[in-house]
């Protein structure tokens, strides 16, 4: 197996989360009451409980590193999450960094900022 880093990330509902991240392609992998892991090809993301979570207050944060950024984004588009300036889920569009890279941003049901970040073509 090859070394890799996956998000440990807030979930005040599984339910909630699995239909949110299934809507845009992610399918659970393993799921007990305690611990949820949801992939989409080789992106893997987990998920603990956090029920008394703010999503307004949260802090919680990650990056997603994707080949095809657009096609991601308007697949999370196309789930219903909106870009707004506001509020959560939505979505922030894609914007060329000084360094280089375009990055555009999700914040989930539960206030976690996931990057989506295009890799280098």
């Amino acid at each position: 197996m090859t070394d890799r880093a996956v998000p440990h990330l807030p979930s005040r509902d599984f339910d909630a989360t699995v239909a949110f991240y299934g809507g845009f392609g992610f399918e659970t992998a393993y799921r007990d009451r305690d611990w949820l892991i949801m992939q989409r090809g080789d992106l893997q993301l987990e998920f603990f409980p956090a029920a008394e979570l703010d999503p307004a207050q949260s802090s919680f944060m990650c990056g997603l590193r994707v080949d095809d950024l657009d096609a991601l984004y308007t697949a999370i588009q196309a789930s219903g999450v909106a870009e707004r300036t506001a509020g959560q889920p939505r979505l922030h569009a894609p914007v060329l960094q000084t360094w280089g890279r375009r990055v555009a941003h999700l914040i989930d049901l539960d206030g976690t900022q996931v990057n989506l970040i295009e890799n280098e073509v």
